[in-house]
């Protein structure tokens, strides 16, 4: 595939047999890259000599950041190695199969901590986290005949891509969690919201009424979690409580909301939080109109609102 003309930036990455890496990456939309060498110790090292050498099989990304993010190739890393394996990938043993996220600066590798540190808390995996994050030294093209080889040798690279069980622990591990949301970790948090939005979706804090930015919003569209993205509530079911804050009569999904006992004050309330993200949402109440009558309470903080023209777009 051909690059924009955008300016492009580089990634590298070390996943075990660097012809599924490559399978797996040029699959992106802004994305080219090369098998080869990363690693080791002394110069041109060859397929017959890299790992003596110290080196990894690796593949260097060029993308273009417009149209593919770190994070998501971060992302994609992780769902095609077995990150717990520390001697090889797969049907690959040894040293020279292990995996390894190589940074260009401190960007990236504060990014490859963020994201280590979500998929560890994710509990994904029950043991531990082993890939590691270094700082990326001279890479070397592989032989000519190990580039592209996915698409030189389709029937080879599906064979060996089976008979490696690669597939089978992709299918356990991820198939039925391909759209699973994983949290950001607080310290990424504190930097992604603004300080009221972190006060009431992480410590449960509530807005002032009248003074927050949906109390009065009347156009037409969706309400999602200000940190996940989850679809929440709907202008259909919105209407005007007087009490200064976002009513609605009912959630889109009663499945996308958990409903919580409160004793923070002296009355008994119910409190109102995001299934994926466990963001403080509000509390609900009876009294609403029909045909619920139901109060949802709910801070414009621990919103985003979507407008109906945006919604196919988002």
């Amino acid at each position: 595939m051909l690059l924009s003309k955008n300016k492009t930036e580089t990634a590298l990455f070390a996943g075990g047999c660097f012809w599924c890496s490559q399978a797996a990456f040029e699959n992106l939309d802004g994305v080219k890259g090369v098998v080869g060498y990363a690693g080791g110790t002394g110069e041109n090292p060859t397929y017959q000599d890299y790992a003596k050498k110290g080196y990894v099989e690796a593949f260097k990304i060029t993308y273009d950041p417009k149209k593919v993010s770190y994070k998501k190739l971060l992302d994609l890393f992780w769902m095609n190695i077995d990150p717990t394996d520390k001697k090889g990938q797969f049907a690959d043993r040894g040293p020279q199969y292990k995996s390894i996220i190589f940074y260009f600066n401190k960007n990236q590798k504060e990014e490859a901590l963020q994201s280590k540190k979500q998929l560890e808390n994710s509990g994904k995996f029950s043991n531990p986290i082993v890939t590691e994050i270094i700082k990326a030294s001279t890479f070397y093209d592989a032989e000519d005949y190990h580039k592209d080889f996915y698409k030189k040798n389709p029937i080879k690279y599906e064979q060996y891509h089976n008979a490696s069980g690669r597939n089978e622990f992709f299918k356990k591990v991820w198939e039925n969690t391909k759209n699973e949301y994983i949290k950001p970790s607080d310290e990424e948090l504190k930097k992604i919201l603004t300080p009221l939005q972190y006060s009431v979706t992480q410590e449960n804090k509530t807005e002032p009424p009248f003074k927050n930015k949906y109390w009065d919003n009347k156009e037409e569209g969706i309400y999602v979690d200000v940190v996940s993205g989850e679809p929440l509530f709907s202008s259909k079911d919105k209407f005007t409580s007087n009490s200064g804050w976002p009513a609605f009569t009912k959630p889109i999904k009663e499945e996308s909301i958990v409903k919580k006992e409160d004793k923070s004050l002296k009355t008994v309330r119910t409190e109102v939080r995001s299934k994926k993200a466990d963001s403080h949402l509000g509390h609900v109440f009876q009294g609403g109109p029909a045909p619920t009558g139901l109060h949802y309470c709910i801070n414009s903080a621990a919103l985003k609102f979507i407008p109906v023209k945006d919604l196919e777009k988002e």
